[in-house]
C-alpha cells in the first residue's frame, strides 16, 4: 500500500465534488492505448510540475527513471533545494523510499509514495501544485481536499 496523491490540470476537472470523483475514478481506469510512465502528450502545467518533482522523487520506472546502482546518492543541498531543481547525482539505490510511482494520464498525475515519506511527499506535492498551477487532490485522506487553482491553497493555507 502506498501514500497516494494526484494532480490535474484544472482546466480539464469537473468543479463539483461529485463529478470530480466520478471523472477521478473514470480517469484511474488506466486504460489501453497509453503509455502512463511518459509525461508525453500530458496537458496543461503537468510537464512543468513532473520535471519539478522528479528531481527530489525520481520515477520508479519508465523513459526517466534514475539509473541504479550503490548507495543511494544523495544531493548535499536540502530538501526544497532538491525539489527546486539541484538533483546533484543521478545514481539511486533500488530501495530508496523516494522512488515514486507515477501513472501519469493526459489530464492527470497520479502518484503513489512510500508511507514513510508521508508528510514530505505531501508538502512537496502541494507546493510544487500551487507554484506550478495545477490542481491537487489527496486521495489517501478520508474526505481528501480537491484544490484547483492558487486562491483555493491559500484559503487552506489562511492566507
Amino acid at each position: 500500500m502506498s501514500y497516494d496523491l494526484m494532480v490535474f490540470d484544472p482546466a480539464v476537472a469537473p468543479r463539483d465534488r461529485g463529478e470530480f470523483l466520478e471523472w477521478y475514478r473514470d480517469v484511474t481506469e488506466w486504460r489501453a492505448g497509453r503509455d502512463y510512465a511518459r509525461i508525453a502528450g500530458a496537458t496543461g502545467n503537468l510537464p512543468l510540475f513532473y520535471e519539478t518533482m522528479r528531481a527530489a522523487f525520481p520515477p520508479m520506472n519508465g523513459p526517466d527513471a534514475p539509473r541504479f546502482g550503490g548507495a543511494i546518492s544523495r544531493p548535499k543541498r536540502g530538501f526544497f533545494a532538491r525539489l527546486l531543481g539541484g538533483a546533484g547525482e543521478k545514481v539511486w539505490d533500488e530501495d530508496a523510499p523516494e522512488l515514486t510511482d507515477y501513472s501519469i494520464a493526459e489530464s492527470a498525475i497520479y502518484m503513489g509514495f512510500a508511507w514513510s515519506l508521508s508528510d514530505a511527499a505531501h508538502k512537496a506535492v502541494f507546493f510544487a501544485a500551487l507554484r506550478c498551477e495545477v490542481g491537487f487532490f489527496d486521495v489517501s485522506a478520508e474526505e481528501g481536499v480537491i484544490l484547483y487553482e492558487p486562491g483555493d491553497f491559500d484559503r487552506l493555507m489562511g492566507l
